[in-house]
């Protein structure tokens, strides 16, 4: 079974081969009594940034590949002011929600660590922008270390963005090349629906 054809069996909620060797019989056995819950839904993915937020809207249904429904990249010029740029990647975030009307989850890209405190606040505020458009709505908003991500999606944390980005379009059947911020967006929604629990 190919890599593709695992994922669209993992999709489509039905069992995939383990392809690990000395695989014991009861991590089996566990997950046959205990079967993944496939996610249904729709998902706004965000890969926050001051000057390019990602947006990627995807919905996700059982037996059915993923549809992107919309995306975007929130551009802000760098002379704006902080304030200004929050207040855009707000009302983004709020404009996408309110057009999906039933979104049911959010899920944002953790901020990787950073060695200067300045852009950490600032990577710190861009994502508090978003998360309050998701919170105000009362919509449970999900974190994802970019590592978890790319390992969800690709199969292989160490994966450049370039392959997730090839990646994700060949996910969601997507003949238009995304902009790296929204298929790192994209790239989100679909670690929070392959990997989700309820």
């Amino acid at each position: 079974m190919t890599s593709r054809q695992m994922w669209t069996a993992k999709i489509e909620g039905r069992t995939v081969p383990d392809r690990s060797p000395g695989v014991r019989r009861e991590a089996v056995a566990a997950r046959e009594l205990f079967p993944k819950t496939v996610f249904e839904g729709i998902v706004l993915g965000i890969d926050p940034s001051l000057r390019g937020t990602g947006l990627a809207l995807i919905e996700f249904r059982s037996g059915c590949m993923p549809v992107l429904l919309r995306c975007a990249t929130v551009r802000v010029p760098s002379k704006r002011p902080m304030a200004s740029a929050l207040a855009e990647i707000h009302r983004a975030v709020s404009a996408f929600l309110e057009a999906a009307g039933d979104t049911r989850h959010v899920a944002l890209e953790q901020t990787i660590f950073v060695q200067n405190f300045q852009t950490a606040q600032i990577l710190g505020a861009a994502r508090g922008a978003a998360i309050a458009a998701a919170a105000i709505r009362d919509l449970p908003v999900f974190e994802y270390p970019p590592l978890r991500v790319k390992q969800a999606v690709t199969g292989s944390g160490r994966a450049s963005k370039e392959q997730l980005g090839r990646t994700v379009m060949s996910l969601l059947g997507h003949g238009k090349t995304l902009a790296l911020d929204e298929s790192d967006a994209a790239g989100v929604a679909l670690c929070h629906a392959f990997t989700w629990h309820p």
